[in-house]
């Protein structure tokens, strides 16, 4: 019984995430991209903040952390990245194919991570099974991305390298959580995001994000309060949930679960449906699944008589 509510916190954190992108997406498209980022990082900074401080009284005492270098406290550089390249292929691409695309860039991060040991990682060879179920996935976002007759090559290039970041951001976090614990490092990563933002968005459209500021009160709360408390909710429940179910059914059930809300997302909100994005994004779970497996076979350890 508990293993079936993981698995289904798994795919519900998979369509969250869909809900998170869109609702900060949304959220600019009313307002400015720059206000949205704003608002999602000062909600999310004081969530979590009020949990460490409820852990806290719940403990008893101050957590133990350990000193972490200095390079690894400014993940939120990744999430100012991401957030925004996010907001540019969701408009122009809409967002199932965005997110289809941010999926296979994470598998393809991944990729490089094994075949680097980029950041510590340990290294493996890449098989050829393995590059097929990529392929697979690439021909899938190509059948997603060709409908009206265009590629949109930029923009499928853009959310591929968002998900590339996104592999990373994942890493990096994870590192700098060995030191500080799950809520520090994601506080400290919204944080410093939000004093990135800031910084940025004072030097480069100060302008408009001031009038936007004027006028946020127009914006439906929904979309004002959704993409940080999802921020959290992600945080929170990929630190619960991932531990407790095998690696390759928490990445099948949130990749997929990803993409098939995306496509519903697109229909409704969008407007935007056709037999060649619901094609993509078939082929392009086959791939994953294939991807995944073939990914969790290797890594096995061999077994001697």
């Amino acid at each position: 019984m508990h293993r079936a509510t993981d698995y289904l916190l798994a795919s519900a954190i998979g369509s969250m995430i869909s809900f998170m992108v869109v609702f900060n997406t949304r959220f600019g498209e009313v307002s400015a991209m720059s206000v949205s980022f704003i608002f999602n990082h000062a909600i999310g900074v004081v969530a979590i903040t009020i949990i460490l401080a409820f852990l806290r009284i719940k403990r008893g005492k101050p957590a133990q952390r350990q000193k972490a270098p200095w390079y690894l406290w400014f993940g939120g550089a990744f999430g100012f990245l991401i957030l925004n390249s996010n907001y540019i292929t969701i408009i122009h691409i809409g967002a199932s194919l965005a997110m289809a695309t941010a999926v296979f860039g994470q598998s393809l991060g991944s990729l490089l991570f094994d075949l680097t040991g980029f950041m510590g990682r340990k290294t493996y060879a890449i098989s050829r099974k393995k590059a097929f179920t990529l392929t697979v996935s690439f021909i899938g976002i190509a059948i997603m991305a060709s409908q009206g007759g265009t590629f949109a090559i930029p923009y499928v290039m853009i959310g591929v390298l968002t998900g590339i970041i996104t592999m990373i951001q994942m890493v990096y976090n994870s590192r700098f959580a060995a030191y500080k614990g799950v809520f520090f490092s994601a506080r400290n990563n919204v944080l410093s995001g939000l004093v990135i933002a800031v910084v940025v968005y004072a030097i480069t459209s100060a302008d408009t994000t001031l009038k936007a500021l004027a006028t946020v009160g127009e914006v439906p709360v929904p979309l004002m309060l959704g993409g940080g408390l999802l921020a959290v909710l992600v945080v929170s429940g990929t630190n619960h949930v991932i531990p407790r179910i095998p690696a390759i059914y928490s990445a099948l059930l949130l990749s997929s679960s990803q993409i098939i809300t995306s496509i519903v997302l697109d229909y409704y909100m969008y407007d935007l449906f056709s037999t060649r994005l619901l094609v993509g994004a078939i082929v392009i779970l086959i791939g994953m699944m294939g991807n995944v497996f073939i990914d969790w076979k290797e890594k096995q350890p061999v077994v001697r008589p």
